[in-house]
């Protein structure tokens, strides 16, 4: 476990999570996950601290059950929340806002994929390379 310092683009929103990334992290094929290319890891929310808020906007859709979170500023999406009957309530902390994950530790997580698209979310979907 290790305290990563995460931030969108312009540095206005900005966040503190604790994340061993050897557990893994998803990448997922719903709609809004492609089009971000989400990669993220999850954690518990009390793993999860946001340091900046004032840019924070919020974009919720059909459930609206999950919150997906970025910078009004800048535009970069750094976390997500929702609750999961597998995960409980959680945090997915967007990777690639870590500013002080190495790149060797990004290359070493192991990636679980989802498929969200189907709503299959114990199963990888039939294709990844287009994620």
């Amino acid at each position: 476990m290790k305290t990563y310092h995460g931030s969108c683009h312009c540095g206005e929103v900005r966040f503190t999570a604790a994340i061993d990334l050897g557990l893994g992290t998803i990448k997922c094929n719903c709609s809004i996950c492609t089009k971000m290319r989400w990669w993220a890891a999850v954690v518990a929310p009390e793993a999860f601290r946001l340091s900046s808020t004032e840019q924070l906007g919020e974009y919720r859709f059909l459930t609206r059950r999950d919150g997906h979170y970025f910078c009004s500023r800048c535009g970069i999406h750094t976390h997500s929340t929702g609750e999961s009957a597998r995960m409980g309530q959680f945090v997915a902390v967007a990777v690639a806002c870590l500013d002080d994950a190495t790149p060797e530790e990004l290359i070493t997580a192991p990636v679980r994929w989802l498929d969200g698209r189907n709503d299959v979310w114990e199963a990888p979907p039939a294709e990844t390379r287009h994620l």
